[in-house]
């Protein structure tokens, strides 16, 4: 039995022409585009065939990862272009601080086919912790 694989986080290299930046692609089997409403705090997913590459290009979020029976809050914005990668097995969910939307590209890599079960939310074992969750949206804006 392997090793359950880790999160990681990778910033984008970016180069420029003109007015224009262009960031690395991410390769990926299928891209969603997610809108998270404001004020939403999501229960955990855990998908068992595909691997999350998630970039926020519109507002921010933070991010819920569940690992040996602890939280760890990581947090995402539009002025900081990085992928969290997820891969399958990792409990995951999102909170939106904000009062705008977020917007988040998902970059789908898949490693069989889908499961139902990958798209239905489960319940938290436990209670997310909201004040560690929004302290770290205030220290990521330093």
């Amino acid at each position: 039995m392997g090793l359950k694989q880790k999160i990681s986080i990778r910033s984008l290299e970016a180069f420029e022409t003109g007015k224009a930046r262009f960031y690395t692609p991410q390769s990926s089997d299928e891209t969603m585009l997610v809108n998270i409403s404001p004020g939403v705090v999501e229960d955990l997913f855990v998908h068992h065939f595909q691997t999350d590459q998630l970039l926020v290009v519109k507002g921010n979020l933070t991010i819920v990862i569940l690992s040996n029976r602890q939280y760890e809050y990581i947090h995402l914005r539009e002025d900081n272009p990085q992928i969290l990668i997820i891969p399958p097995g990792i409990p995951h969910g999102a909170i939106n601080y904000s009062t705008e939307n977020c917007l988040v590209v998902n970059a789908v890599r898949r490693h069989g086919q889908p499961c139902a079960k990958d798209y239905q939310p489960l319940k938290p074992p436990f209670p997310y912790d909201l004040n560690k969750a929004s302290q770290k949206l205030v220290q990521s804006r330093y």
